[in-house]
């Protein structure tokens, strides 16, 4: 599954990677990539492995803001 996340509070490139390395030790994540200009995450993942919840709630725990996804 193919999702973009918007997320709020990502400032600088140590936010990046701070994402980065934070969803993609989920299991079934296969790409992650952020965009920090337009404050979005695109995440590819395996739906039977994880769900948009559970990278939700990891955004979350780094410190981060979830406020909408497509």
């Amino acid at each position: 599954m193919h999702k973009v996340l918007k997320v709020e509070g990502m400032t600088c490139q140590h936010c990046v990677q701070t994402v980065t390395e934070t969803v993609g030790k989920l299991p079934g994540v296969a790409k992650v990539e952020v965009n920090l200009g337009q404050k979005k995450v695109t995440v590819d993942f395996d739906e039977s492995q994880t769900q948009v919840e559970s990278i939700s709630a990891q955004i979350v725990e780094a410190g981060f803001e979830v406020v909408g996804g497509s």
